[in-house]
């Protein structure tokens, strides 16, 4: 015996039974989706976001210190972000937030396994210095404080990357410094070993060997004044004594000497008697013979004296010429004493100045050596001065340095703090209903399509 099963396929069953099947269909899909969106609702864990921005300005730093009587320090500490750079500063901080170290420190801070920690969604706000942060957790407070817990490692993170940076920069600059000061140091050495053998200490030496030049120079003016001004004088009492100054001295000299004036007064008594028995006797007799003698004896005498006293021989004429008689008027005497005296006073003037020459000429040596030595002296001192200012400026440098730690790495600056949610991120209540009637929507129209062709399809036959 058999049975006969009637067929369930839509096209076998009459219009009313499609339209049956149909509606079954889909009130189960529906059901099936509605009660899938219901338990996704209750039993999927809510996931909590807690939002923060910080934002990472990228400038260098420049610093200029004065420097008294020595300079002017500059330092600038350019970063890698500026000078025209495309490379935009918050790809290193993103980098290093993102890190395997960062995070797991992070995560042990918590006592939590780096997967329960998670990563940080990170964006960066385009054209700005901003970046957001976002933390998800289990709860409101779980997410806030792996928040808080990142940025507390990230920015120690950052300070050891920055006092590692400064502490190469220490190295490099005490390195500066030693080579500088050492330098410093062989130039005051230079500069003193120099001072201790040219005996010149500072240029009040050269200053007072300049005043007394200038002063000597204005004595031999003034000696030079006067002497041609004895020289006029002279000139003057030559004329007037209608005589050279050279016989009025050689007649004050004659005119002086008492073997001489005895011999002057000898050989004229002798010629006066000769003049007299000449007179009265022939030239033969022997009593003019015999004072002829006595006049050439007392002529030679007389002359052998002259040459004595003025180191030359002289004539009998050259005598009368002087003017020797000692009955010679007062005023005539009076010359000859002044024109002797100015004479002697311009030979003592000649000579002065010839000594201050010499001493003008021996101190104008002494400057020159000594100009010689304060170059030398200049030129060691401007190579101190040049030490102590690249010193100085060195050592400003490390200062600065120590005190600018955020050149490479800016200080990051938390604009945002993390906040705590107040609802889930997900799942959102609204997404899931919006996409569970979407989905219902679909699977309805698509089997009310699929039961209007049936229905077409069965009418045709």
């Amino acid at each position: 015996m058999s049975i006969a099963i009637p067929n369930s396929h839509p096209k076998s069953l009459p219009s009313k039974g499609r339209w049956q099947f149909h509606l079954t269909l889909g009130l189960i899909t529906n059901a099936a989706i509605w009660i899938s969106a219901l338990l996704y609702l209750k039993f999927v864990p809510p996931t909590y976001t807690s939002h923060s921005a910080i934002a990472v300005p990228g400038e260098g730093s420049s610093v200029n210190v004065n420097l008294p009587n020595i300079g002017e320090a500059s330092y600038q500490n350019s970063t890698p972000y500026s000078g025209g750079s495309t490379q935009d500063p918050r790809e290193n901080y993103k980098f290093i937030a993102e890190s395997e170290p960062i995070l797991k420190a992070a995560a042990k801070h918590l006592s939590m396994s780096p997967k329960q920690f998670g990563e940080p969604q990170i964006k960066l706000v385009v054209n700005s210095a901003i970046m957001e942060v976002n933390f998800k957790g289990a709860s409101p407070q779980e997410a806030q404080n792996k928040s808080l817990t990142f940025y507390q490692v990230f920015e120690t993170k950052l300070d050891r990357i920055r006092n590692q940076g400064v502490t190469r920069r220490d190295v490099a600059f005490q390195i500066a410094l030693n080579t500088s000061k050492k330098k410093l140091e062989i130039a005051q050495k230079r500069l003193s070993n120099y001072k201790s053998h040219s005996g010149l200490n500072s240029s009040d030496r050269l200053r007072e060997l300049l005043g007394t030049i200038e002063q000597l120079r204005r004595q031999k003016a003034e000696v030079l004044a006067q002497q041609q001004q004895a020289s006029d004088r002279l000139k003057q009492i030559s004329a007037d004594l209608n005589s050279s100054a050279q016989l009025v001295a050689d007649a004050l000299t004659l005119k002086t000497d008492r073997v001489f004036q005895q011999n002057l007064k000898d050989y004229s008594e002798t010629k006066a008697v000769l003049d007299v028995l000449s007179a009265k006797f022939l030239p033969n007799a022997p009593m003019v013979i015999e004072q002829e003698a006595k006049r050439e004896a007392t002529e030679k005498a007389l002359l052998n004296q002259s040459q004595f006293l003025l180191g030359r021989q002289i004539s009998l004429a050259s005598l009368r010429q002087l003017n020797l008689s000692s009955n010679s008027d007062s005023a005539r005497e009076q010359l000859f004493q002044q024109l002797m005296t100015v004479r002697a006073d311009r030979t003592g003037l000649q000579g002065q100045a010839q000594r201050l020459d010499k001493q003008i000429i021996q101190f104008e040596d002494r400057l020159k050596k000594l100009t010689e030595q304060e170059n030398t002296l200049d030129a060691l001192k401007r190579d101190v001065e040049v030490a102590k200012a690249v010193f100085s400026s060195t050592l400003a440098k490390l200062d600065l340095g120590k005190s600018n730690i955020f050149g490479s790495y800016p200080l990051m600056e938390i604009v945002t703090e993390p906040t705590l949610a107040d609802t889930p991120s997900w799942p959102r209540q609204e997404f899931v209903l919006v996409g569970t009637i979407l989905c219902s929507l679909f699977v309805s129209t698509g089997l009310g399509l699929h039961w209007l062709r049936q229905g077409k399809t069965s009418t045709g036959k």
